[in-house]
């Protein structure tokens, strides 16, 4: 195995070798609302063809990722029925779009927790032994008790995937970053409501030092 893996910015880890005893795989959000042709992305007239794009790849690394035996965590963004855990400047904001948490849709209430829609698709779904975690937030460390398991494990590098890439990827990077941990974001496993948006926030990653990059590959080799 590699000790350090290639990206756009340095070999990775910064600190220390490569190992998959000190890493996790975060599959971010690929939800049935975010990603079906008809669920509440689709709603709001967003092409959600450019979110699934990405998802034979996410399956190719959850594949590789299991077979060497690393953490994977998958992460779910939804809130309890009563919506007692969502902001209520995030309520606000959703009905004045026209679409407010917990209205019914095609796939159960929007957003609450155990509706089909809050679920993860199946070509991506999680094992029975892997994590998941519930957030209620955009990023996968607030209000979660995810930092405290991964640091019970000894992880402090994060291979990330996820939609979406400005939103709920980039707040979970920004927080990984707070919080000491080396991520490597996977550039062709992450994916926004627009291709457009997909390329900035990639942009983005690449000059800030919130982390490294590189396209998937570069961590199937590695772990081959």
């Amino acid at each position: 195995m590699l000790e350090k893996l290639p990206s756009e910015q340095y070999p990775w880890p910064i600190v220390g070798a490569f190992d998959v005893a000190r890493c996790a795989l975060l599959s971010i959000d690929f939800q049935v609302e975010y990603c079906a042709s008809d669920g509440y992305f689709a709603s709001l007239g967003i092409d959600t063809a450019h979110i699934r794009s990405v998802l034979d790849g996410v399956a190719e690394v959850l594949a590789a990722a299991r077979k060497a035996g690393m953490l994977v965590v998958h992460t779910r963004e939804g809130f309890r029925s009563d919506l007692s855990d969502c902001p209520p400047t995030k309520v606000a904001r959703a009905v004045e779009r026209g679409h407010p948490m917990g209205r019914e849709g095609r796939y159960g209430r929007l957003l609450i927790q155990g509706e089909p829609g809050w679920q993860i698709v199946d070509s991506v779904a999680p094992n029975p032994d892997e994590w998941v975690v519930d957030k209620p937030g955009q990023g996968a460390f607030y209000s979660t008790d995810l930092d405290l398991r991964l640091r019970n494990r000894g992880v402090d590098l994060l291979v990330i995937m996820g939609t979406t890439a400005d939103c709920c990827v980039s707040s979970t990077v920004r927080e990984a970053n707070d919080r000491g941990y080396d991520c490597l974001v996977l550039t062709d496993c992450v994916a926004d409501v627009s291709e457009s948006r997909t390329v900035a926030t990639l942009d983005s990653f690449r000059i800030n030092p919130l982390g490294a990059t590189a396209e998937r590959s570069v961590l199937l080799s590695a772990l081959r």
